[in-house]
């Protein structure tokens, strides 16, 4: 698949203009934004950042959570042949001088309040630094510092800017080439500064399109992207394979609903290190030991059919009549409604990666019907 992410971007919204491309939730309720509007935004986004004098091969940083706006930024400086480099925000300041001076990076975009100070802080030690432009306006309303503006600022001026130059935005996005780079990831390496991973739109691209094919992704699929953007297994799951199947990527409210928008969404697709997995398991084993005798001991009974003959159905072997059977009744009284309980009810392919799982975490998903697997990758080879 030889082509850049604007360009599948543009395809989407040319064949499915009024499909779902993004979900956000704010304040408790879910908002949609179409691929004909992603690509709307993002072209006034790109027309915006080329006025504000963003060139081609210049280097961008993104900081935040996953969320819509964001994503659009980064389509903006890759249509314009620009590199977004997505920091991680839990990432104090003096964290952020290095790949910011040595990547030479004029222009930030980062979410809210939280990340404008941490730039301002270290302002002094990049004084390259001139445009920072956020997301969320809250608690930024008597801040003046200069280069400091709103992304719906930057909007306007794109809005603007592409109404007395309509093409512009098509022209950069056909100058843009698959071997062009796309992105840059710092990793932490093993020694020393940080590692700048340099990606182009066809490494990333290529990886996500094997990954989608081999899962059959599809339009249908529906993900919950809730991992720091700047990590490459969350960059290659809500983002580069998003564009390439084109499936809906659902953005949380904030890490503490996470829970809650899982059961809301009930994605087909999911990706979480093996921490995530273990959290879940922790909370329903505590629930099952304060659950009635009765309840409990149907529980572990039908546990021990799952561990014993699960794994194996899984894997499409077969496991005899009247195990058939118990697991059958299992899946109604016990199975079903835990993967329920954790959201996973719809859940088609499920993967694990960031570090190894331990075997009894992997077998308890697998004996439930989740079929849970590992992935293994580094960033240099995305």
């Amino acid at each position: 698949m030889q082509t850049t992410f604007p360009q599948l971007l543009l395809d989407h919204a040319q064949r499915r203009p009024d499909a779902p491309a993004m979900r956000e939730k704010e304040y408790g309720i879910w908002q949609t934004t179409s691929w004909a509007n992603m690509a709307r935004l993002v072209e006034a986004l790109a027309c915006g950042l080329h006025q504000a004098g963003l060139k081609r091969g210049e280097h961008m940083v993104v900081i935040g959570a996953n969320r819509p706006r964001l994503y659009a930024t980064m389509l903006a400086a890759q249509s314009l042949g620009a590199i977004p480099i997505p920091l991680y925000q839990d990432a104090v300041g003096g964290e952020c001088v290095f790949p910011i001076n040595n990547a030479d990076v004029r222009f930030c975009v980062v979410e809210d309040q939280e990340q404008v100070d941490k730039m301002l802080e270290i302002r002094e030690q990049c004084p390259q630094l001139s445009n920072i432009y956020y997301d969320d306006p809250r608690g930024l309303r008597n801040y003046d510092q200069p280069g400091l503006a709103g992304l719906e600022e930057l909007i306007a001026a794109g809005q603007a800017h592409a109404k007395v130059h309509p093409q512009l935005f098509r022209e950069q996005v056909a100058a843009c080439q698959p071997d062009d780079v796309a992105a840059m990831f710092f990793t932490s390496g093993t020694t020393g500064n940080p590692k700048g991973v340099v990606h182009t739109h066809h490494t990333l691209i290529n990886r996500a399109d094997v990954g989608a094919r081999f899962d059959k992704l599809s339009p249908a699929d529906e993900v919950l992207a809730y991992m720091p953007p700047a990590w490459i297994g969350q960059n290659i799951f809500s983002y580069a394979q998003w564009l390439v199947a084109g499936y809906v990527v659902n953005c949380p409210e904030s890490g503490a609903t996470v829970t809650i928008d899982l059961k809301e969404v009930g994605p087909t697709y999911y990706f979480a290190p093996p921490r995530v997995f273990e959290g879940l398991l922790t909370s329903v084993m505590i629930r099952m030991e304060d659950a009635g005798a009765l309840k409990r001991g149907m529980f572990h009974y039908f546990m021990d059919v799952a561990r014993r003959v699960g794994p194996t159905r899984m894997d499409g072997k077969s496991i005899g009549l009247m195990d058939s059977i118990k697991y059958k009744l299992g899946d109604w009284l016990v199975y079903g409604p835990l993967r329920n309980n954790l959201g996973m009810s719809r859940v088609r392919v499920a993967y694990t990666a960031g570090e190894a799982i331990g075997p009894d975490l992997f077998s308890f998903y697998r004996s439930i019907g989740i079929n849970l697997k590992q992935l293994y990758g580094s960033t240099e080879t995305a």
